[in-house]
């Protein structure tokens, strides 16, 4: 029984120790995010930041928003985020909402294309942060999980 314990605990600490575990399709492999975002709203629907720990989404932002319904506070948006990074692009079809009193916001949605070595990438994102609703900067977390071959 001490045996089948001390292999237990073996196995769990390998595991542990190892990381999260990638799921690999042919050369595809699939790597969560958890990135951060620092950004200004440029007006017009259009948003712009800088993407910190993002591993190969380490980057920029573009984003273009519209709102698409709700009512005051809370209202749902629409629109594409393109990331730019040293591999490619990679862009984002995300849908949300944004509270105009608190400056909240949560957006998610699917990849929709890709270039460069993100060129064929899948899975999806969410961005979620708080807007200063007097400068228009932004704080933000990304997170989500993006299946793609990043062999040369």
């Amino acid at each position: 029984m001490r045996a089948l314990y001390v292999s237990l605990c073996a196995v769990a600490a390998i595991v542990l120790l190892a990381g999260p575990v990638q799921a690999t399709t042919g050369g595809q492999s699939c790597h969560k995010i958890n990135a951060k975002g620092i950004g200004q709203d440029l007006g017009g629907g259009s948003t712009t930041a800088q993407i910190m720990g993002g591993g190969f989404l380490h980057g920029t932002t573009a984003g273009t928003f519209a709102i698409v319904g709700g009512a005051p506070p809370a209202f749902a948006i629409a629109g594409t985020v393109v990331f730019t990074t040293n591999a490619g692009t990679l862009t984002v079809g995300v849908s949300g909402t944004f509270d105009v009193s608190t400056g909240a916001f949560s957006a998610t949605g699917p990849v929709t294309s890709s270039t460069g070595k993100l060129e064929g990438a899948t899975g999806s994102l969410t961005l979620e942060g708080v807007q200063d609703l007097g400068t228009g900067a932004f704080t933000e977390t990304v997170t989500g999980s993006i299946c793609v071959d990043l062999s040369p």
